[in-house]
């Protein structure tokens, strides 16, 4: 059996007049006006000034420019203008400032800076307290998990299309309980720092070991461990104050009531996720875990420091243990126009479009892997399910806009392409799996890379892309929102995912 290629999928937002959104045929007319005019009033000199005036504003909105539009990136470089200007692409934290008041208070840069995070009440049959996190701006509530999944570079066909209908499961899960506003994969191959190995072997070397054995394994892993990597994955849970509100009053109201209501969403997931999907474990994470999973997102040499005082903890040393919140921020960031600097790190983020081709599961697999030792890649997947109601406006919509192309072209004698027939039919099929009661997801992708800041970091910009194309999709370098990137496929809190798009 063969691997199943999906491709079921359409732009996300579409123009319902020949391409075009209400706003943009709003100006392009309004700009075509004084042509009519003069055109009326046999103004012939002033219809062929107009012309090319017309012709320019109308290239400007509409022409897209790697993914924007002319008038966007103006509008955009003038905000980023601003931003440096005043101050706001620098971030100092205040824990490297000494002003930190509470140190269990998150203190992040960019769009993560109205994250709040709380301790929620004990979850399931154990004592563990899941943090809940809060995004004010957003007027999000998240959960994050750890998960381990055995992968499914070495799984057969079946058992990874298995693995695949138990993802669309999931999705179709998150969008039946009407309370799961995203569901964001992210998968983070860092470099072995060699922690876990440096204890392992101080516990259980023995003194009268051969010098030679003890040379050949120092050298071993000497030269090894700079080379190996560790697979982080993680999913996060994110639900919407609008959908959750109500029965967070009827739960005790606070956010203990918003908890009580994502432990319901949790168990949902955890479920699906040992189920279908195939994990062997899924951990809830708790404040001390998340935080350092937040610091080790902006600074990923911290890890080794991190695990080595864990495991001399355990082994009953006096040493402190953990990130507090307040620390798990970066001590100071810069955004850039092409990449993003924090602490010792520079960062690279590319958005990941969908080909038209489609892919087959795991075909992101070489975005993940690093082309250095000392080179992290990241990858996030947002998956976000439409509420029915919205679902079946849009597709209604769509199917409209597509009869109402086809048949303007018809009748103006244009032949209808190859691209614009597949896009109708895939329409129709949204169409028909909505109507049987499948659920409509918008999805996301963003990849990132993350290098010393001494390396050359457009150099391995370049390198990202070209795993991205490798891989079969096509880069989009999020130029002048290199943070927001960042935070989005690095971070594991759910955010970046915007509620509204504009075209590609």
């Amino acid at each position: 059996m063969t691997a199943v290629r999906y491709g079921d999928y359409a732009r996300d937002v579409a123009g319902w007049f020949l391409g075009m959104t209400g706003v943009q045929l709003a100006l392009v007319t309004g700009a075509g006006i004084p042509a009519l005019l003069a055109l009326n009033a046999q103004a012939w000199g002033l219809l062929l000034v107009w012309l090319p005036v017309w012709a320019l504003l109308a290239a400007v909105l509409l022409v897209p420019v790697r993914g924007r539009a002319a008038g966007r990136w103006f509008t955009d470089l003038c905000l980023h203008a601003v931003g440096q200007a005043l101050g706001w692409t620098v971030f100092g934290s205040k824990a490297a400032a000494g002003t930190a008041e509470d140190l269990a208070a998150a203190d992040l840069p960019g769009v993560l800076a109205a994250v709040r995070t709380h301790d929620g009440p004990p979850y399931g049959h154990g004592v563990d307290r899941p943090v809940i996190v809060q995004d004010r701006a957003a007027r999000t509530w998240a959960a994050v998990a750890r998960i381990d999944h055995p992968g499914i570079g070495l799984a057969e066909p079946d058992e990874r299309n298995r693995m695949g209908a138990g993802l669309a499961e999931l999705v179709e899960l998150a969008a039946r309980t009407e309370l799961v506003d995203t569901l964001a994969l992210q998968v983070r191959t860092v470099p072995d720092d060699g922690a876990e190995r440096a204890a392992w072997e101080r516990a259980h070397t023995h003194p009268g070991a051969p010098g030679l054995a003890a040379r050949v394994n120092a050298l071993l892993g000497a030269a090894l461990t700079p080379a190996a990597v560790r697979t982080e994955a993680f999913v996060t849970v994110v639900v919407g104050e609008g959908r959750i509100g109500r029965a967070a009053r009827e739960a005790g109201g606070g956010v203990d009531g918003r908890a009580r209501v994502l432990h319901g969403v949790m168990a949902e997931v955890e479920a699906a996720l040992r189920g279908p999907v195939g994990c062997t474990a899924v951990t809830w994470l708790d404040s001390a875990a998340l935080a350092a999973a937040v610091r080790t997102g902006f600074a990923p040499g911290d890890r080794g420091q991190v695990i080595a005082a864990d495991l001399a903890a355990a082994d009953g040393h006096p040493v402190a243990t953990g990130v507090p919140m307040a620390a798990a921020s970066p001590t100071g960031a810069r955004a850039e126009v092409r990449h993003y600097r924090h602490d010792a790190w520079a960062s690279v983020t590319d958005t990941v479009l969908l080909p038209d081709s489609g892919a087959v599961l795991g075909a992101l697999a070489p975005v993940l892997v690093p082309t250095q030792a000392g080179e992290r890649r990241c990858l996030t997947v947002f998956l976000a399910p439409l509420p029915l109601q919205r679902a079946t406006r849009l597709v209604g919509r769509e199917v409209m806009s597509a009869t109402t192309g086809n048949e303007l072209r018809a009748r103006m004698g244009f032949r209808t392409r190859a691209r614009q027939r597949r896009d109708t039919e895939r329409i129709g099929v949204a169409d028909e799996k909505l109507a049987a009661g499948r659920a409509l997801v918008r999805p996301a992708l963003a990849a990132c890379v993350t290098v010393p800041s001494t390396w050359p970091v457009a150099e391995y910009g370049r390198r990202l892309d070209a795993s991205i194309r490798g891989a079969g999709y096509v880069p989009l370098r999020l130029d002048l929102a290199q943070d927001s990137g960042f935070a989005a496929a690095a971070i594991p809190l759910g955010i970046g995912l915007p509620d509204r798009r504009g075209r590609r």
